[in-house]
């Protein structure tokens, strides 16, 4: 320690020494100094050596001295001689020479302007250049305004580009596989339900029904019209192969079963085994028949036989082909609905119009072609030559029995295409009816309808489904609304900067008959308000209702959907709100 503390005592001590002088004096070991004499030879050959040194310093100097002098003299030779104009030398002393230039031609004023500017930037300080408190003012006040106005020029581009909303991105697949998901959740009554009410208030029509039960509705919307006594418990009778024909469709469909499969008839199908008072295709032993013939046996000539002999062919026994329809009920929903027995010959069969209705409106969406391909066929005759037995192949198509469709509207009613009739004493005269006009259709039930014998019965089969048909026609049309999504701006949300409102459901309308000639007029009369906020602001969540769409008819209301959110978005970060507040309030202003 105390060797550090004379270390630093001495460099304090020691006096500084000036640049470039000559010194003749040295310093000591302890900082002391030793003057040199004018005739230093007669000292000791202690300061002989002292002298030496000085000598070697003096030289040093001279030399760098030189040195200086020849780079003058090379600065002058690059001055006087010519060398490429690109060298950068050149180019400086140009700018250099340039700038004396100007400056000797500035007026006095404008220098004494300058040097009053930068005495406001600057002031002297102990001969340096020190910021000024006015500068340092100006400038943080200049940087201030400049950020502010990039700011305010950013702002008013993003919210600009938030008025574009034909900018919005569609939502992805995945995107709307969940949304469907949540608002099948959310609404399933009306999204899922097969019959509905209709969405605006109505008073019930008072029509001339003679059978006990009856049902009318839009096949498209699902919406009741009209219903009588609809939740009576009735027997269906040969309805009950509408489903059979279902369930065979869902096997074909499935891969199941085709078409063109020969079907095997078991001795219990053929018709000479089943009561001489059944519907019947006629089928027989040996006889060669196709899934497709039994289809139509079933719809046109409503065949007891065909019946049993499809339970056989999907399901290997009646028993276990009406385990099948029961389960099938049980899954749609139809909890009325019971079978024993396939054929409908069995009074214990039994279902409601409401839940007939409910099934054939599915059974038609599900499987349109079976209207055109089944149901609509007016007669058929079997067994023709080709289905007949080796022994019996001479006969040709003698043995064939022609029956006709027995719907008694078919053909007789325009737009009658379908569905099925059904009679035990026990169900009365059963109908299912459907009819398409200009691409509306309807579907009528009407069970229990009176009659002594089937002549009676059938007249009233044609007098309800015509009155329910008619006036279906001319009292409604459909509004068929399109997929309309509403694009808003997303502010503080993360993610996308708009947001797509789509309606929750998007079912046609059945739009009464007020304005025009016609119920189609009606329809085309329809207005669509739409109510959405001019924005959303922070989290969003799918499938929440952020507004929605009314469809009017003059002032009445026929009815409202709720616009909601088709995706999510997480709330942004403070920086995000802090904008998205301040769009807010211009928004507000708009």
């Amino acid at each position: 320690m105390s060797f550090l503390s004379n270390f630093f005592e001495r460099k304090r001590r020691r006096p500084k020494r000036i640049k470039n002088a000559k010194p003749k004096v040295l310093f000591d070991k302890n900082g002391n100094i030793v003057r040199i004499p004018e005739n230093p030879l007669s000292e000791n050959s202690k300061t002989n050596k002292t002298v030496e040194k000085i000598e070697k310093i003096e030289k040093s100097h001279e030399m760098t001295r030189k040195k200086k002098e020849s780079k003058e003299e090379r600065a002058e030779e690059y001055n006087t001689k010519a060398v490429p104009y690109d060298f950068p030398g050149d180019i400086i002393k140009n700018v250099k020479d340039g700038a004396k230039k100007v400056w000797s031609i500035v007026p006095v004023k404008k220098i004494s302007a300058f040097k009053e500017g930068a005495e406001f930037f600057f002031k002297n300080k102990e001969n340096k250049r020190v910021m000024s408190k006015n500068g340092k003012i100006f400038i943080v006040s200049a940087v201030a305004v400049f950020v502010v106005l990039i700011s305010f020029v950013s702002f008013s581009v993003w919210t600009f580009s938030l008025s574009k909303t034909e900018n919005a991105r569609e939502i992805t697949a995945e995107e709307n596989a969940l949304l469907q998901k949540i608002l099948d959740r959310k609404y399933e009554k009306e999204r899922l339900s097969f019959l509905s009410p209709l969405p605006y208030p109505s008073t019930s029509a008072k029509l001339d029904v003679r059978s006990l039960s009856a049902i009318l509705l839009d096949a498209e919307s699902g919406c009741v019209l009209f219903e009588k006594n609809a939740d009576d418990v009735i027997p269906p009778a040969s309805i009950t192969k509408l489903f059979v024909m279902y369930i065979v469709f869902c096997e074909i469909e499935a891969g199941r079963a085709h078409f063109e499969d020969i079907v095997p008839l078991p001795e219990r199908v053929w018709a000479e085994n089943l009561p001489k008072d059944s519907s019947l295709m006629f089928l027989g032993q040996g006889q060669t028949v196709t899934l497709d013939e039994l289809l139509l046996g079933l719809s046109v000539a409503s065949g007891n036989d065909a019946a049993l002999a499809v339970a056989y062919f999907i399901s290997g026994s009646p028993a276990a082909f009406v385990e099948r329809m029961n389960a099938e009920c049980k899954r749609l929903g139809l909890t009325h609905t019971h079978f024993v027995e396939p054929s409908g010959y069995d009074e214990k069969n039994e279902t409601t119009a409401r839940e007939l209705a409910a099934f054939s409106r599915l059974y038609i969406s599900r499987f349109p072609e079976s209207i055109k391909r089944y149901h609509s066929q007016k007669s058929i005759s079997y067994p023709l030559q080709k289905n007949l037995p080796a022994w019996q192949k001479d006969a040709g198509d003698s043995k064939a029995v022609k029956q006709t469709n027995t719907n008694p509207l078919l053909g007789n009613l325009e737009g009658v295409d379908g569905i099925k009739t059904g009679f035990i004493y026990e169900s009365g005269y059963n109908l299912a009816l459907t009819a398409e006009r200009n691409g509306q259709r309807f579907i009528s039930i009407t069970m229990k309808g009176p009659g002594r014998g089937s002549r009676e019965g059938n007249a009233t089969r044609v007098h309800d489904g015509t009155v329910l048909m008619e006036w279906a026609f001319s009292s409604f049309f459909d509004y068929r609304p399109h997929a309309t999504s509403v694009a808003i701006p997303s502010l503080a949300s993360k993610g996308d900067s708009f947001l797509n409102l789509v309606p929750a459901w998007t079912r046609s309308i059945p739009v009464p008959h007020l304005v025009g000639k016609t119920a189609k007029d009606s329809a085309e009369a329809v207005s669509v308000v739409i109510n959405a906020p001019p924005y959303v602001y922070g989290e969003i969540e799918v499938g929440k209702q952020y507004g929605e769409i009314k469809y009017k008819l003059g002032e009445i209301t026929l009815e409202t959907v709720p616009l909601v959110a088709s995706r999510s978005a997480k709330k942004s970060g403070l920086w995000g709100r802090f904008w998205g507040t301040l769009a807010k309030e211009k928004f507000k202003e708009n």
